[in-house]
Formats: structure tokens, C-alpha cells, sequence
């Protein structure tokens, strides 16, 4: 578990939704990192400044920031998971586009059952159309059912709608949704920071990547190609972010309770825990998207300071309950020596290893597939 794995995100809404303009702004906004998008419905992709970038083949698009992009049928999607986590693709992120008719779940399902080690689940992001939603409901009655499984939900073409019709809208996404966080958005426009962590913006000699015109003035333009100059420079996406560090180490049992009990709202939580004399010889990686929840551990970096560094993303969040409740996780000094299981939670949530090597006292636990936020 000590290499990196790539997160892969499903990106699914109905027709006219605005998932592609959405993915061509996570394309613009890249700043460096590298995008794998697998398109469910390729005759529909209007990827901003193809042009300049050239085709290669009739399924496979090199773009010119080292995006991939691959048409393919749901039952090839792991082969194309295989070929875009190889070391040599250099692939930061995966992005799956579903049809406007897909069914997201499914989609969700095929990624968590997928035994490819270099990849981890980001999230099922869904769009929604604000200006028809409510035509889309009674067209799509699965609508509801889409929302419920939503780790983050984009209500977009949020400028489209007038501010009390814009709020109905959103009051009934919020009581559809399950936890999940929800943005508004013009455009596509939602800070990528939700998706993933942006490297920095690497030096390139010859073609013109998507950063590059993005910044020298082109911008993106809804799913019609209609051209909107202001979009490289709003963002209508309001989040807040909690970032929590602890010397010392944290109980495994307290922390379990503060993540079952996450709020509304809160869809990443990243980093590495502490959890001191419950297992000394491990510091644990934690991945957390929406209701997904993996640990990962692994032995302490030479060198490195013990402690706990989380970092919390989500929208309507109260920070303050969210750094009030990590600090009663912390491990207090009069608490001695911790009884037998205590690790038992986390376990839970630890994928099966085949490793030899991994300690005797870590009984990994066997999979339930009917569970979607277990790894």
C-alpha cells in the first residue's frame, strides 16, 4: 500500500446536464496534473482545442497536458483502468464521463470491484441541470435514486435560474442527497481542489497544453461551444476546509465514532493518523470520499515527526464542530496501555493484503461487496 494509487471518479448526470463542460474545467484547470478520462459516450465529447492537440486513432485522444481520453464500453472499463495506471502513462487522476443514460451505480460498483492495486475510488460526482430539474425528475424518476448515491453534487447553471427558483431546487437536492455535499456552479465551474490536489504547473517546450490557453485567454464554453469570457475567472463553488494536526496519537475507537457520525456536507477527508501505542510500528493513510472509507497503513518514514495531519473538505460544513470533535479523538496521557481489539474499527476498513510481510496481528477482514462504502 505504499505506492501511490490513482483516485477514479465517476462523473454521470442526465443529458444536457453539463458533465462535459464540467470535465473540459477540470481539464483547463489541471494546473499540472495529469487526467485520465474514460468517456462512456465519446460521439458526445466536445473536448475544448482538440485541434491542437491531434487524434490518435479513432477511440484514443492524446491531449496536449497529458490528458487521455478513451471511448470504451462499460465491460472494457478495466482494461482502460489498466493501461491508464501504468508508471509510464503518468496519470495524476481518472476521470469516468458516464452517457447521459448510464447507470452511475454500476459504474460505481465496477470501480470498487476492481482488483487493479494502483487505483482508489474518488466519488460518484453528479451534475444536475438547474434550469430542468424539475423536467428532468418526471422524465427520469431515477433522478432521485442517482442523488441518494451522490458523494458531491454539482447543481449547475446555477446563473440560469432566479434566486428563489434557484433555492427551491437546491432545498430538494438536499433532501434527496445522503450526506452528500452540495455545490452550485456556473458553467461546470467547481474548484478542482474538491476532485483532487493540483501539482504544480510543470514547464513545457512546443505544443500549447490546456493550461496554456486557458491562461492566454481562451475559455471554456458551455456543451453548444458557446464561449463565455468571464469563466477562467469565477468560480461559483463555496466550500470551507478544516485542516487538523495532533502530536500525539489519536484513539481508534473515538475517531471511528467522529467518521460514522461525518456530517452532511463533508465529502474528503485526506491524510495520515497517529493512533500511538495502538499500533507504534504504523501510521495510517486515510482516503475518505462522501460515504467511502479506506485506511491504509504503513510503516513510519525514517525520520519523520510522529503525529496526525488531516485535512477535511466540504460545503456547509461547521468547522468548528469538526475540530471540536478530532480533538476529543486525541489519545489523553492518563489513558495507559490500550485494550485488546482496539483496532478492530479501523481494521474494517484496511484492504485484504496478500503480503507476507504484513504484521500477524492485523486480521484483515474479508470484503462484504454488498456494502458500498467499505473497501
Amino acid at each position: 500500500m505504499s505506492q501511490q494509487q490513482i483516485p477514479v471518479i465517476v462523473l454521470a448526470g442526465f443529458l444536457g446536464a453539463g458533465k462535459t463542460t464540467l470535465l473540459n474545467h477540470l481539464l483547463h484547470s489541471s494546473r499540472g496534473s495529469r487526467i485520465g478520462a474514460v468517456v462512456n459516450d465519446f460521439g458526445s465529447i466536445e473536448i475544448d482545442a482538440m485541434a491542437v492537440a491531434g487524434q490518435l486513432g479513432d477511440s484514443t485522444v492524446s491531449l496536449g497536458n497529458g490528458c487521455l481520453c478513451c471511448a470504451v464500453d462499460v465491460s472494457e472499463l478495466d482494461t482502460y483502468l489498466e493501461r491508464l495506471t501504468r508508471p509510464s502513462a503518468r496519470i495524476d487522476i481518472i476521470v469516468i464521463e458516464a452517457s447521459g443514460l448510464a447507470e452511475p451505480q454500476e459504474l460505481v460498483r465496477m470501480v470498487l470491484a476492481s482488483e487493479n492495486p494502483r487505483i482508489v475510488y474518488g466519488g460518484l460526482v453528479e451534475v444536475v441541470d438547474a434550469v430542468e430539474f424539475a423536467a428532468t425528475r418526471l422524465r427520469h424518476p431515477e433522478l432521485d435514486r442517482h442523488l441518494r448515491i451522490a458523494d458531491l453534487v454539482v447543481v449547475n447553471k446555477a446563473d440560469r435560474v432566479p434566486g428563489e427558483e434557484l433555492r427551491r431546487v437546491l432545498d430538494t437536492v438536499a433532501s434527496l442527497v445522503d450526506r452528500a455535499a452540495v455545490v452550485t456552479a456556473d458553467f461546470g465551474r467547481i474548484d478542482p481542489e474538491l476532485l483532487f490536489d493540483r501539482k504544480a504547473v510543470e514547464e513545457r517546450v512546443g505544443q500549447l497544453s490546456f493550461d496554456d490557453l486557458a491562461l492566454s485567454g481562451s475559455s471554456p464554453g458551455d456543451a453548444d461551444g458557446t464561449a463565455h469570457p468571464h469563466a477562467p475567472e469565477h468560480l461559483h463553488t463555496a466550500y470551507e476546509t478544516v485542516s487538523f494536526r495532533a502530536a500525539g496519537g489519536l484513539h481508534p475507537r473515538r475517531l471511528m465514532d467522529f467518521l460514522d457520525s461525518r456530517p452532511e456536507g463533508l465529502y474528503r477527508i485526506k491524510g495520515h493518523v497517529d493512533f500511538g501505542a495502538a499500533d507504534p510500528d504504523h501510521r495510517y493513510t486515510v482516503h475518505s470520499v462522501g460515504r467511502f472509507l479506506r485506511f491504509s497503513p504503513e510503516p513510519w518514514p525514517a525520520g519523520d515527526a510522529r503525529g496526525t495531519r488531516l485535512v477535511l473538505i466540504g460545503s456547509g460544513i461547521d468547522t468548528t464542530a469538526l475540530e471540536a470533535g478530532l480533538d476529543r479523538c486525541r489519545t489523553l496521557p492518563d489513558e495507559g496501555t490500550p485494550e485488546e481489539h482496539t483496532m478492530w474499527g479501523v481494521l474494517r476498513y484496511v484492504p485484504r493484503q496478500d503480503d507476507p510481510d504484513a504484521p500477524a496481528d492485523h486480521p484483515y477482514p474479508a470484503e462484504d461487496p454488498e456494502v458500498p462504502d467499505r473497501v
